[in-house]
């Protein structure tokens, strides 16, 4: 069985087109946890607050959506939106563990619906703030370690 690393889009984005995994990358934390996911994954996912479920080599458009402006229906619905996605391009069944570097409003509804799948989800960085998850990937710099295959451009 594999794994998969699901690391949320941030708020600070390029202002052009380009690839999900290079729009956010003006976040050091969004940059931190990309990396760490890829290199510790069997696959890596970016879930952002307008397209949902994004692959890492995915072209999108920038955008101004986030979820901690959504109302709780609005969140429920893109979270049921996401779960459809990744049935559709991930394979679910391949997968036996999730893991969720992101925030609450991104992972509260999705965690049941993979559970039910008895996928093990997990948040390693689970309540802490930006400059303890920043600690926290430095003291877990993963240069060493090559990136694993996945859904990730391992150019």
């Amino acid at each position: 069985m594999k794994s998969l690393g699901l690391v949320s889009c941030a708020k600070k984005k390029r202002d052009y087109p380009c690839k999900a995994s290079e729009l956010c990358s003006p976040s050091a934390l969004f940059r931190k946890a990309f990396d760490y996911a890829s290199k510790n994954y069997d696959a890596v996912a970016i879930l952002s607050g307008k397209y949902g479920l994004l692959l890492p080599d995915e072209e999108v458009e920038p955008y101004d959506r986030f979820l901690k402006k959504l109302s709780i229906e609005q969140v429920k619905e893109w979270s049921n939106k996401v779960f459809s996605q990744m049935k559709e391009r991930l394979n679910l069944h391949d997968f036996d563990r999730v893991y969720f570097h992101a925030g609450k409003r991104y992972r509260q509804y999705l965690i049941p619906m993979l559970e039910k799948m008895n996928i093990k989800c997990e948040v390693p960085l689970k309540s802490m703030g930006i400059g303890r998850q920043l600690a926290w990937y430095k003291q877990h710099d993963v240069e060493a370690r090559p990136r694993r295959e996945g859904y990730v451009n391992n150019q």
